[in-house]
């Protein structure tokens, strides 16, 4: 039987709605009047001008020419980034310090518990801080990078990465990438054509759809193709040239991130796997697998439930803190947008539009976890 609310509930929302309105229309009135007396109007047309300021770092192309409307593109991008880098590296980071907790080893058990008290009870803009001041600005000049394996440079300017220089005019009658694209597009679509598998292969422990192995080789080669060589960077004079260039602020803020965030996710782990019922891990002894098979095979899989809600949570958070980035002048969306403010004195339109772009990202993030407990839900032991 449906519960229908009682008609004092419908009025009594009714009216908050209602009030909601009116707050919202207050401040609106308030805004418009704060720009009268400044001989300003609402609107967006400034967002077409040129912007005049160059942006150290992007994923698309960019000069200073273009409009203040593709700097925050462009700083949106780069955003998206380092969060999707941070979530990726503090996942991984914050599934080991989890396990370590859990570990019969008094040294490793201790171990991640300093770490993660440490982590959990320092400000994160400190945190942030540390790495741009005390480890990036410690480094040494470009002349004596530190290089690290598969032609990664390290220095006071930043991180040098090797480039996929994408080939011109070869495949698809197109460029390299439109093959990268397509890649990128078989990757995206083979989980769900596992999801319509007919049949398995078993490799191992595991069972795998007849596509498993034929769509990841797919997107290599389409990817491979449209490659037309791999470009390192190198010390040319003073300078490093070649490659891909990340400056240091954004290498400090996904550190930073993802520092921070790992010690959440650690407790977050460590927890799940406590909520894994015992009958489980005496059941999985009994059987003979020894230590790493029962993690690994028997309680990870089972803990993965309990995990991804908060875990998605702590995602959400994670994009969100990259804001607090802007006091190292990091080339991510609320600097950038501090800095189109400064320049157009438009700061209600460009911080509606940092604003929307935020809420945008963290709708998706959120619908993500919305979908994953709709089809995975998690039930009592």
């Amino acid at each position: 039987m449906v519960h229908r609310p009682s008609r004092a509930a419908e009025i009594g929302q009714w009216v908050f709605l209602l009030a909601v309105v009116a707050f919202g229309a207050f401040l609106a009135s308030m805004l418009a009047d704060n720009l009268a007396r400044r001989n300003l109007a609402f609107g967006f047309g400034f967002l077409g001008a040129r912007a005049g300021f160059d942006i150290p770092f992007h994923l698309i192309s960019w000069t200073i020419n273009d409009t203040y409307a593709r700097a925050l593109l462009v700083s949106l991008l780069n955003t998206v980034l380092v969060a999707a880098m941070s979530v990726v590296a503090a996942t991984l980071l914050g599934l080991l310090v989890g396990i370590m907790r859990l570990s019969v080893n008094w040294l490793l058990r201790n171990i991640a518990l300093v770490f993660v008290e440490f982590v959990r009870n320092t400000p994160q803009l400190v945190q942030i801080i540390f790495w741009y001041v005390a480890i990036l600005q410690a480094l040494p000049p470009p002349r004596q990078s530190i290089v690290l394996p598969g032609g990664i440079l390290l220095n006071i300017r930043g991180l040098g990465l090797p480039d996929l220089v994408m080939r011109q005019g070869g495949l698809f009658a197109g460029s390299g990438a439109l093959a990268a694209l397509f890649a990128a597009a078989v990757l995206l679509a083979t989980p769900f054509v596992w999801r319509l598998r007919v049949r398995a292969w078993r490799i191992g422990t595991f069972r795998v759809g007849p596509w498993a192995l034929m769509l990841p080789a797919l997107a290599a080669a389409l990817l491979a193709a449209g490659v037309e060589r791999i470009e390192y960077p190198t010390l040319t004079g003073f300078n490093v040239t070649g490659g891909t260039q990340i400056p240091p602020e954004l290498v400090a803020l996904w550190a930073g991130l993802t520092i921070y965030a790992s010690a959440f996710i650690a407790e977050i782990v460590r927890g799940s796997i406590d909520a894994v019922p015992a009958g489980q891990h005496e059941a999985a002894r009994a059987l003979g697998l020894h230590p790493g098979q029962l993690l690994f095979l028997v309680v990870l899989p089972q803990a993965v439930r309990i995990i991804v809600p908060p875990l998605i949570s702590q995602t959400l958070s994670l994009w969100k803190n990259t804001s607090i980035a802007t006091v190292i002048g990091t080339a991510e969306l609320m600097y950038q947008a501090q800095r189109v403010e400064t320049a157009t004195f438009r700061g209600a339109e460009t911080f509606a539009v940092t604003t929307v772009a935020y809420l945008a990202v963290s709708c998706v993030i959120t619908l993500i976890g919305v979908l994953y407990q709709r089809r995975y839900p998690v039930r009592a032991a």
